[in-house]
């Protein structure tokens, strides 16, 4: 927590991001032989908790950094994966243009139906910084004065939740 110009702003802590990417990195490591798509559905869930922790505060440009240091990782596994390629080939396999990202990390997958889709990794930056709305001091939900208020809270959680678009990633099918 520190005051910028008299504003407290809180972010998340050097110590903590720093702890994560070391499990992150240390996982990935570990997985020399597993495939791409392990490699995402398990990533997938540690990122995306990690970020949606880390939303309430000012994280955003913690995110980015984050988002960087995973990719030069999984470059890394890439590299290691298939020594005797060129980039341009590694880029071409691992890596695909999404939207305005052209290094988005993926995996091809068939579900039961023999349909191909594509798994894409979680990108934190793309999390949406939500503040919270704070209650007020005096309202209590048992007192029928403040029900009003109450149902009013409710009602604009329940419309946030619905107006969240969960999937903004591109979604291809073959």
């Amino acid at each position: 927590m520190r005051k910028y110009g008299g504003k407290l702003l809180i972010k998340p802590a050097k110590e903590n991001v720093k702890i994560f990417l070391d499990k992150l990195r240390n996982f990935i490591k570990n997985c020399g032989c597993a495939t791409t798509e392990e490699i995402i559905q398990q990533l997938n869930p540690k990122i995306r908790g990690w970020s949606n922790y880390y939303r309430h505060v000012v994280s955003k440009r913690t995110f980015s950094w984050v988002d960087n240091c995973i990719f030069h990782t999984l470059w890394q596994w890439v590299k290691r994966k298939h020594p005797n390629k060129n980039a341009h080939w590694r880029k071409r396999k691992y890596y695909r243009q999404c939207k305005l990202r052209n290094w988005q990390f993926f995996a091809k997958t068939r579900d039961k139906e023999g349909v191909t889709t594509i798994l894409d990794l979680a990108v934190a930056a793309r999390v949406k910084i939500r503040r919270h709305i704070k209650i007020k001091g005096d309202a209590n939900p048992y007192d029928p004065a403040y029900e009003d208020y109450f149902n009013n809270r409710s009602l604009l959680k329940e419309s946030l939740r619905i107006s969240k678009v969960r999937d903004d990633r591109c979604q291809s099918t073959f």
